[in-house]
């Protein structure tokens, strides 16, 4: 944990909110920034948000990437960031499906992923942003404190919409996600 006052954060998902959604994704070289994504999270780091992305891998439950997989995506995707001038400071991830490893903690919208951050990086849950393209994204600012903000996307199921616009922010793009936090 850092020494000081915790820090505001934000928490984005991966796939579908910063990256090319690609199912099961196990080749690095598959790894596509989607459109200002860079941007946004380049405006997250000159206001001195921490950007920790969490993300759901149940593909290496499943059997169908490996850890080593995800780890090397993970890398092409920050060093993608980072090319663009860009800083991710933390990837969280959850390997876990309920179906064939039990239920967990980790697995969004659980939230053991985010207070793990939270004790390593000095972070002020109730002072962070949750961003994600689906409901379980952005579910966590319900139990931690903070803001959730629903980016809708090709893969947001329209009843996730719907009932996200109940309680949380909905948005069309990451950008937009990004200009109301700063605003905040």
């Amino acid at each position: 944990m850092t020494d000081g006052p915790l820090r505001r954060a934000a928490f984005l998902d991966r796939d579908g909110t910063l990256v090319e959604d690609r199912h099961f994704l196990a080749d690095p070289d598959g790894i596509a920034l989607l459109p200002n994504a860079a941007a946004a999270v380049r405006a997250l780091n000159a206001a001195g948000i921490l950007v920790v992305v969490v993300t759901n891998q149940s593909g290496i439950a499943r059997g169908l990437i490996s850890e080593e997989q995800y780890q090397a995506t993970a890398e092409r995707m920050r060093d993608a960031f980072e090319s663009a001038g860009a800083q991710i400071d933390a990837m969280y991830h959850c390997p876990h499906f309920p179906d064939i490893s039990g239920p967990c903690e980790c697995r969004k919208p659980g939230t053991l992923l985010y207070r793990r951050a939270a004790a390593e990086h000095g972070i002020d849950l109730e002072r962070s942003v949750y961003i994600g393209d689906r409901l379980r994204d952005v579910q966590p600012a319900r139990v931690l404190g903070g803001q959730g903000i629903l980016v809708a996307g090709p893969h947001t199921p329209p009843d996730e919409r719907d009932r996200a616009a109940a309680e949380y922010a909905v948005v069309d793009s990451l950008s937009d996600a990004v200009r109301a936090v700063l605003a905040r």
